[in-house]
């Protein structure tokens, strides 16, 4: 934390105190001022410079059409990306707000909310684009069938790994592709419970160039987790998508056998993060409720 309150001081003028957020690879960090938050995001020794300009633009280029997403805060050298201890970092503006994991009950109308800001987020980014994005990224939708094979044998459950391996996709998809945010999960989704909508969208750390409905499977992998009737669930935001951003045929077929793809990725990709770094716990947040997904799947 005295890390983070440093490079607040030092590079941005800041006095705040720091405290800890999760992450799947970065370290970020709440800073606190007595009138303002930031959020401080400092990032893993891999990521390439180029990658955090395309988050920055993307971010320049949503903020003239939705008022959902974080903004870049500038150093006060005026650069939006700095170089501390061989690490890149970046400051964003503070996004109030609830996770939507933490937000229950999930109502109809939060959930056609959420569907209707992640088609307004489609309909900004279809004309948006960077040469960073074009990347071979692990959970991108489209390396699935890859990622089952390739970790799948690493999931001890012996029953779960053979439902995993069912999530693979028959044959390669023919579906429309843009950049996409790419992990629209119910810990980036932040929403305010009391008027039921949706106030922000966090991370752009997953951007890839890919399935253009790959932000409204994701969302929709992680929101029927722990539900009764998911597919109810699913409708509810697939509506509320469908109002702002239309989705074509082959979509629609392709969607909730992309939803249990994702969720088959996700189980894969712990199961091998885990061995490698068994003491964060961000890493397995959501794969109880996915794996009691997938039991009820197997009792019919």
């Amino acid at each position: 934390m005295g890390h983070a309150e440093a490079i607040a001081r030092e590079f941005y003028g800041i006095r705040a105190s720091a405290s800890t957020l999760s992450s799947e690879r970065d370290q970020n960090f709440l800073l606190t001022t007595s009138d303002r938050k930031f959020v401080l995001k400092i990032a893993n020794a891999s990521e390439k410079r180029a990658f955090l300009e395309a988050q920055d633009a993307v971010l320049k280029h949503l903020a003239e059409h939705v008022s959902f997403c974080q903004s870049v805060v500038p150093a006060s050298s005026g650069e939006e990306i700095i170089n501390c201890q061989d690490n890149f970092a970046r400051l964003m503006n503070y996004v109030p707000g609830v996770p939507l994991a933490e937000a229950r009950p999930h109502s109809p109308e939060l959930l056609r909310d959420l569907g209707q800001k992640l088609g307004q987020l489609a309909h900004a980014l279809a004309d948006f684009d960077h040469p960073a994005v074009h990347r071979d990224f692990y959970w991108d939708l489209a390396n699935g069938n890859r990622i089952i094979d390739e970790f799948a044998p690493l999931i001890e459950n012996r029953d779960l790994r053979q439902v995993v391996f069912k999530c693979r996709m028959e044959h390669q998809l023919d579906l429309r592709r843009s950049v996409i945010h790419g992990d629209a999960n119910d810990y980036n989704v932040l929403v305010d419970p009391q008027r039921n909508v949706v106030t922000g969208l966090l991370d752009f750390g997953d951007m890839v160039y890919s399935y253009t409905v790959g932000d409204l499977v994701i969302a929709i992998a992680y929101v029927v987790l722990d539900k009764t009737d998911p597919r109810a669930v699913a409708e509810e935001v697939i509506n509320g998508y469908r109002s702002e951003f239309e989705l074509v045929e082959n979509e629609l077929k392709a969607l909730w056998k992309l939803v249990r793809l994702r969720l088959g990725m996700s189980v894969c990709i712990a199961a091998y993060q885990t061995k490698q770094r068994p003491e964060n716990e961000y890493l397995g947040i959501s794969q109880k409720a996915i794996e009691e997904f997938f039991a009820r799947d197997l009792r019919g």
